[in-house]
Parts: structure tokens; C-alpha cells; sequence
């Protein structure tokens, strides 16, 4: 896996990713100490609003990010975003009202909105190697949990000798630092496409992403992944302190435990793609999640509770972590920014419904029954992607879109094959490949 930091430039982009995330992990810590302070027991609606906050930021802020975007330089767009994080990142440790705290928090989260996707988008360009992008998505997907077991004990450690506020500081040079790793790289232009509307700019990501067979197969599977994902960010801390009347190192343990099963996988799977397709291995993934909330329902002891979060991390790197893949080959690379964003937002979607519904059942119906409803929503999301998601699919569909011009080396790999370019065929085609 690690011989794809043999490129400089993804390492250096890499290295810019891990930075920003530890700075991210930090400001996670600081801003529930800050709720703390402003807020008192209140807190945890602060976080919650908050919470909310930022999904609805994912949400509506990346399609619009990417439709005005498109056509800056991706390297000044991406330093730019980091910047402006890092000014909000500053303020924060000087709010005194809670409502301050939500303003800055939608703005540092639209500014994620923007650079999360188009930095997804760039590492194609960078690696076009199936096999070094594989690997390059499992690094990604290493990085992302080895920053949930990192941040809060680096932040426990710096909390002896600092205050809280000192936290933010971290967080302003984390984005200092990926910014200036990015300005470090050469990143290739990006392809322009043909002047659009601004509404046909916003929705194109979505309109390709939601008429691609595999990608409606990709969000089905985002529906089950946040059903999942939910549970155990939501009520690791209800079960390990409620029921089992352990305390905050039990539930950090329980954390890591779950970030553990998602590191084994993500280790795994560049061999494991190597020899299998993306579909079988995210539907399995997928339907690792629904079993292990569902065995939620009978947890009876910490040590299950262990267990169980450790196959469902497993199964959540499994489904998720090979989705890149799929993006990618769904996409001309003018396109892929939009794709990637409509991916973003519509992904976050799924989180978006499902932390209220775990939260609503959880106080309605209890923890068992929440775990077997949103088991249940979690198979309901793997019955759809096996229904939308052909089983045949192939790494390239024949597809046309019409508003390329007639010489794009993609019309005329297609044209070489006897798919032609006549108005009538091209709108049967299309209608055929988004009904497979």
C-alpha cells in the first residue's frame, strides 16, 4: 500500500490530508469543551445543532461550490479553501454567543464542502493507475481513522499543559500546513468543458451521477453505511456508560475498536480488489453492516460490544473505500469534480436522515429496537443497490454525452466501435445503458 507515496506530488497531497484531519480531530475536541463553556449542560444541543449544521453545509454548499468552481485553477481553488478554514479556525476561540459558534461552523464547513471533493477529484488525475488509486483509497481511508484514535489523545496530552482554546491553534496550522504542502505540488489543469447554465453546472453532478447504474447502486449502499455508521457514533457512548456503567476510557476503547476492524480493511483491500470486482465487495461490506447492527440488538456484555463494532468497522471500509473507484470510472475528468461533489452531498444525505432517526428511536423505542430498525434500514439499502446495481456491470458502459465535440478521443473510441453519433441512436443508447 505505501509504495504509492513513491509519487511526490500525492505524497505531498497526502501529507496535506493527514495534517488538515489531525488539525480537524483537534477543533472536534476544542469546539465540545468550547459548547461546554457557553453552554453548560446544554452542550450537547449545541453539538447536535452544530452537527446538523454541518451535514446541511455538505448537503447544499458542494454541487454549488463545485458548478463555480469548475473552471479556477484547482491548485489556487484548493489553497484558497484551506486559507479560508484556517481564518475560521482562528476566530473560534473569540465567540461568546452560541449563535457565533453556528455561523462559523456553517462557513468553515462550506469551505470543507468545496475542497473535500475537488481534492477526491485531483487524485485520478494524479494516479491513473487502477492498482495506485486502489491503494491510494485505502491510505485515505487509513488516514481518516487513524485521525479518530490520534486527535483525542493528542489533544488529551496538550490539554495538560494547555488551555482548551490553545486547541484552535492546531487547527489554524493544520490548514497552514496543507496549504502550503498543496502550493508545494504541480497539479494538472483542469479540462474545461463547454460553457453551461449556471443551474445545468449545479445539477450536472447529480444528473450523471444518478443515471449511471453503479453510482445509484453506490448511494444505496451510503443509505446502509449511515444506518451503521450512525449507531455507533451516536450510542457507543449510551451503551458502554448507561448499560454497562463503564467509563470514558471503555468508551474510547469501544471507538477504537471500530476504527480498528475499518484500518484491518482497509489494509486488506488492494489485494482483495486485485481479485475481486467492486460490486460483490461493497454489497459484502454492505451486508456486513446490517448483521453486525443487527446483532446490536443482543449485546450483553463490553467484550461483545468490542467484537461487534470491530466487524462493523471492518464491513464499513469494505463498503465505502472502494467508491472512488467507481467515480472515477463514471466520469470524463471534466466531469469528475462534479460527480465527486454530487457523491459528497448526496452520501452526507444519507448521514443526514439517519443521526436524527437513530436519536428519535433511540428515546422512543429504546437502544434494541433502534438497533433492528436501523438494521432493517440498512438491508433495505443493500436490497436496492443489489437491484440497481447490475450484476454485469463492466468497468466502462458505452454512453454518450452530446455536448462533447465530435473529436474528444472518447466519441471516437466509441465511434471506432461502431457506436455512432447520430442523434437518434445516441438518445436510444443512453436510454439503454441507464435501464441496465
Amino acid at each position: 500500500m505505501l509504495s504509492v507515496l513513491k509519487n511526490s506530488t500525492y505524497r505531498h497531497l497526502f501529507a496535506a490530508q493527514v495534517i488538515a484531519l489531525i488539525g480537524t480531530g483537534l477543533m472536534t475536541v476544542a469546539l465540545g469543551l468550547l459548547a461546554y463553556d457557553l453552554a453548560g449542560a446544554d452542550a450537547g444541543v449545541v453539538l447536535g445543532t452544530a452537527l446538523a449544521i454541518k451535514m446541511l453545509a455538505y448537503v447544499g454548499v458542494a454541487p454549488v461550490a463545485q458548478a463555480f468552481a469548475d473552471r479556477l485553477p484547482r491548485r489556487s481553488l484548493l489553497v484558497a479553501l484551506d486559507l479560508i478554514r484556517a481564518a475560521i479556525a482562528l476566530s473560534l476561540p473569540f465567540v461568546s454567543e452560541i449563535w457565533q459558534i453556528y455561523v462559523l461552523i456553517f462557513v468553515l464547513q462550506a469551505a470543507s464542502a468545496g475542497f473535500t471533493p475537488t481534492f477526491q477529484a485531483t487524485i485520478p488525475d494524479i494516479l491513473p493507475d487502477e492498482d495506485e488509486y486502489t491503494k491510494a483509497l485505502s491510505l485515505s481511508r487509513l488516514a481518516y481513522d487513524l485521525e479518530s484514535l490520534v486527535s483525542p489523545m493528542l489533544a488529551a496530552a496538550l490539554l495538560t499543559v494547555i488551555s482548551f482554546h490553545n486547541l484552535f491553534a492546531g487547527t489554524v496550522l493544520g490548514f497552514l500546513i496543507s496549504a502550503a504542502l498543496v502550493v508545494s505540488v504541480r497539479l494538472r489543469s483542469t479540462v474545461p468543458g463547454p460553457r453551461r447554465g449556471i443551474w445545468e453546472r449545479i445539477t450536472r453532478g447529480t444528473r450523471i451521477y444518478l443515471a449511471t447504474p453503479r453510482l445509484r447502486g453506490l448511494l444505496a449502499t451510503s443509505l446502509t453505511v449511515a444506518a451503521a455508521g450512525s449507531m455507533v457514533i451516536v450510542n457507543t457512548v449510551v451503551i458502554v456508560k448507561a448499560r454497562f456503567g463503564l467509563g470514558e476510557s471503555e468508551v474510547a476503547w469501544a471507538l477504537a475498536s471500530f476504527g480498528g476492524g475499518s484500518m484491518i480493511a482497509a489494509f486488506a483491500l488492494p489485494r482483495l480488489l486485485g481479485k475481486l470486482a467492486d460490486r460483490p465487495v461493497m454489497i459484502a461490506g454492505a451486508a456486513m453492516l446490517v448483521l453486525g447492527t443487527a446483532a446490536g440488538a443482543m449485546i450483553s456484555s463490553y467484550v461483545g460490544l468490542l467484537v461487534i463494532w470491530v466487524v462493523v468497522g471492518f464491513g464499513y471500509s469494505m463498503a465505502q473505500t472502494p467508491s472512488g473507484r467507481l467515480l472515477r470510472r463514471s466520469a470524463h475528468p471534466e466531469d469528475r469534480p462534479a460527480v465527486f461533489a454530487a457523491q459528497f452531498a448526496l452520501s452526507h444525505l444519507c448521514w443526514l436522515i439517519a443521526y436524527p432517526l437513530v436519536g428519535r428511536f433511540g428515546a422512543a423505542f429504546g437502544l434494541q429496537s433502534t438497533f433492528v430498525i436501523m438494521s432493517l434500514i440498512g438491508l433495505a439499502g443493500v436490497g436496492l443497490a443489489l437491484r440497481l446495481w447490475p450484476a454485469s456491470d463492466s468497468s466502462d458502459i458505452p454512453h454518450d454525452h452530446p455536448d462533447l465535440p465530435p473529436d474528444h478521443p472518447h466519441l471516437r473510441k466509441y465511434t471506432n466501435q461502431g457506436v455512432h453519433r447520430h442523434p437518434q441512436i445516441v438518445d436510444d443508447l443512453h436510454r439503454d445503458w441507464t435501464r441496465v
